[in-house]
């Protein structure tokens, strides 16, 4: 009874399910063995079967996984190249801008440069049918002479300057100007001792004529003078001691005006 336990357990691991039996006689016990050896050659037969489809799914799950590592493989490269485009496309992008920005703005000088000429060409134009009439007062003389100077044509800018002080009428202060004017006139035009004659004729009409001051002392550092033109730029410090233009140059002037004197400038302590 045992041994036939044990060969109805054996019966079901090879089957997988349960075998009913209700009784084996010695003739059904003899079929029952034949039937187990039976399926047992057949079993044996499969195993080597077995054994290559255990293989070939073994190959093919091998396949498939490299296939899958090789595809996130490229899913990682195709990510890098993307982000890479990405970047490439950003500082692409950042110089386009940039250069629009360039190009924005010079436009806008252009044609603000453009138009200021545009202006200064009709002022001009009214204005010297002023003066061909006859009629065009010391004022409109020093606005024309003053146009020609910004359109930079000195010596029409130096002839109406002159017309205008010769029939000017009105304020000393006022005239300060047109001798101012017409000295810048004859300074870019080259002719720097007029023009510093100009100059130190507008500073006598309005002593606290910083512009005037100023100029005077570029004209005189352009002559080499440099005794005189730190004068001027300590002039313009006494009426404006914070005056941007005279204060670096009266500073620079002083150290050079020392080197020629033989003394070499100390910087002072710092406290």
């Amino acid at each position: 009874m045992g041994w036939m336990s044990l060969n109805l357990v054996y019966c079901r691991q090879i089957f997988g399910r349960e075998v009913a039996v209700k009784s084996l006689t010695s003739r059904n016990l003899k079929g029952f063995l034949t039937n187990i050896l039976a399926f047992e050659d057949i079993t044996n037969a499969k195993r080597p079967l077995i054994a290559v489809s255990a293989l070939s799914c073994g190959v093919a799950s091998w396949l498939t996984s490299a296939q899958v590592a090789h595809s996130s493989e490229d899913v990682k490269m195709n990510v890098v190249y993307e982000v890479g485009e990405l970047f490439e496309l950003g500082i692409q992008l950042s110089y386009l801008l940039l250069l629009l920005g360039l190009i924005g703005v010079g436009t806008f000088f252009v044609i603000r440069q453009v138009l200021v000429r545009r202006e200064l060409d009709l002022s001009a134009k009214e204005l010297q049918e002023q003066v061909r009439s006859g009629d065009a007062s010391a004022t409109e003389l020093f606005e024309l002479g003053a146009v020609m100077l910004r359109r930079k044509f000195y010596p029409a800018a130096t002839k109406f300057l002159l017309q205008a002080i010769e029939k000017w009428d009105g304020d000393d202060q006022d005239l300060a100007q047109v001798y101012n004017a017409l000295g810048v006139s004859y300074v870019r035009d080259g002719k720097l001792e007029k023009g510093i004659t100009q100059f130190e004729n507008a500073v006598k009409l309005q002593p606290g004529y910083v512009t005037a001051w100023n100029n005077l002392g570029d004209a005189y550092e352009k002559k080499k003078d440099l005794k005189s033109a730190l004068k001027a730029f300590e002039e313009v410090l006494l009426f404006d001691p914070n005056n941007k233009v005279a204060r670096p140059r009266r500073d620079a002037l002083k150290d050079r005006v020392q080197l020629y004197k033989g003394v070499v400038p100390t910087k002072p302590k710092e406290r």
